[in-house]
């Protein structure tokens, strides 16, 4: 718990993620990128798949471009694997993460590796500042051993995939946002707990299981909705039982121009992303 001089960031927003079809078929929900919710800068998306029923993900997310940004593949459950046109392959299992920097630009895949049973993860997409979007695809694959678990008052429970908690960090880095990105579990009747967050970030969060109690005034928030903080130097947590992904990031400040899977500055750029990769220059 932080002092009484702390800030507590108010919630700003509640939005519920609407149905949406990806990739080749995959049902799944758009949380944000979709009318409620169009972007949180630095954050362009935020989709979640969650289905027991093969037929809704084995399609998948077949070979495709990206260039201007960053995107995050968390796996809950199931297995997801990817390769793409540098030759990089690899499969992400429960509890994995993906941080792939797409830079100037890469044709990648990302395919069930099952037919049936429960398939669940989230893909967040992450804006680069002008002076990186060029900058050469890189991957960071982190297995679930890799990721620090820790407990906090009240028994909460955070994984840290990115950014710092006290004194653990995650183990995604090099970031030109400054990420931070948790997985935190909330036992049911916690009073309440303020996470700092640098107070010049963007906060959300989405609630993936049950319900928790967000921001000064403990709005109640429930599966399915994510919460957007306004300004303040920290988020109070309190309820529960629920489970919460948490994203706060430096926000970039720059304009967006947005094509499908290519996010760059102006339409001029978006204009030659598009040829560059018509032309096989990706």
């Amino acid at each position: 718990m932080l002092d009484g001089a702390t800030e507590i960031r108010p919630i700003a927003k509640v939005v519920r993620g609407m149905p949406a079809n990806d990739g080749a078929g995959v049902k799944l929900t758009r949380i944000i990128g979709a009318p409620g919710l169009a972007e949180l800068d630095p954050f362009l998306l935020l989709d979640e798949i969650r289905s027991e029923d093969g037929a809704d993900y084995i399609g998948g997310f077949p070979e495709h471009p990206h260039r201007g940004f960053e995107t995050v593949t968390y796996v809950l459950a199931g297995r997801m694997r990817h390769g793409d046109n540098k030759g990089n392959r690899g499969t992400l299992g429960p509890g994995s993460v993906q941080w792939m920097t797409a830079g100037r630009g890469i044709l990648h895949s990302e395919m069930p590796e099952q037919e049936n049973g429960l398939m669940w993860g989230f893909q967040l997409w992450v804006n680069l500042p002008a002076k990186d979007k060029m900058m050469a695809p890189r991957y960071q694959d982190i297995e679930p051993a890799r990721i620090p678990e820790i407990t906090l008052p009240g028994g909460i429970k955070a994984r840290i995939l990115a950014g710092k908690l006290g004194e653990q960090a995650g183990p995604v880095e090099g970031i030109v946002t400054d990420p931070t990105l948790l997985d935190i579990a909330l036992p049911g009747g916690v009073a309440a707990f303020d996470l700092p967050l640098p107070p010049g970030h963007n906060v959300f969060a989405y609630v993936f299981e049950g319900a928790a109690a967000l921001g000064g005034e403990a709005t109640r928030v429930g599966r399915g909705q994510i919460a957007v903080f306004g300004p303040g130097a920290a988020v109070r947590l309190a309820g529960g039982p629920g489970r919460i992904l948490l994203a706060a990031g430096r926000p970039l400040g720059e304009p967006v121009a947005r094509y499908g899977p290519f996010v760059m500055n102006t339409p001029r750029e978006l204009e030659q992303a598009i040829a560059d990769f018509q032309s096989g220059r990706f």
